[in-house]
């Protein structure tokens, strides 16, 4: 990315529940970066989930963004994105840098797969055996293959620095999903690059992912923006705000009538607290 390019920055949240307060400090986040740097703030919904992704979300989305006082320019959302996934997924394969994996989650456990930084690491059942070609199967990078093709790389957090592309503990991440056009993060890769996006900011929790799509960039020779990775809102427990915990929703609060600008400006606040 040049040093003098605009900054691009977005928000891009999946329609599979509503948002809560870790998504409103993330579009704050990226919103004010933006504005800051006098750039561009996107919104791209990311609607691939199958029938978890809810088309009347979105809108309520955006409601919730308005509510917060933050300004954005919409791009396409991932649905209209497919071909170019498939275009991404067929070179990766061509290469081969793809293998196919029909393993469950049951599958994984039960071969003694160890924790990593993006839950279980594939043990590589599939890449040793070829599995049946009449199950549903997912595709994998073979990272392995990947490293001896692109060599060592390096991607720039503003917070840790630079940063040297590590998928030790990442591992053979699945690129497309079983009957899904394809994960999130080659999805994300391919899209960011899409919508020119300079800063990539989202929480700390998705560090370790960047490891994976600073490969992806290189392996697709797409444009290397630089990262901002924010600390995370938790509960009274320590742990992360997220809709399966039922953290409560924004559009309740704008619903119940509470200022969405001071909440905002609470958010603010607590996100400097936060050191970040």
């Amino acid at each position: 990315m040049s040093e003098h390019a605009p900054l691009v920055t977005r928000f891009a949240p999946s329609p599979n529940g509503h948002l809560h307060l870790g998504h409103a400090l993330s579009a704050i986040v990226a919103h004010d970066l933006a504005r800051a740097a006098g750039g561009r703030f996107v919104l791209r919904i990311e609607d691939i989930d199958g029938p978890r992704s809810r088309a009347e979300l979105a809108d309520e989305f955006r409601c919730d963004l308005t509510w917060l006082g933050l300004e954005w320019v919409d791009v396409p959302a991932q649905s209209a994105r497919l071909e170019s996934y498939a275009v991404a997924a067929h070179q990766l394969r061509a290469r081969g840098l793809l293998y196919p994996c029909a393993c469950t989650r049951k599958d994984i456990e039960a071969a003694g797969a160890v924790s990593g930084a993006d839950g279980l690491i594939y043990p590589g059942i599939c890449k040793r055996t070829p599995p049946d070609p009449d199950r549903a199967m997912a595709w994998r990078l073979d990272t392995a293959r990947a490293i001896a093709q692109i060599g060592q790389l390096t991607w720039v957090d503003e917070h840790a620095g630079p940063q040297q592309v590590d998928l030790s503990r990442i591992g053979d991440v699945v690129l497309v999903r079983k009957n899904l056009p394809a994960s999130y993060h080659l999805a994300a890769t391919l899209d960011d690059a899409a919508d020119g996006i300079t800063l990539v900011t989202r929480g700390a929790d998705l560090f370790m992912a960047s490891h994976v799509h600073r490969t992806l960039q290189a392996l697709l020779d797409l444009p290397v923006p630089r990262w901002h990775h924010h600390r995370l809102l938790t509960d009274e427990n320590g742990e992360k705000l997220a809709k399966r915990r039922g953290s409560p929703a924004l559009a309740e609060r704008r619903e119940a009538g509470e200022d969405g600008r001071m909440l905002a400006a609470q958010l603010r606040l607590q996100h400097l607290q936060l050191g970040t």
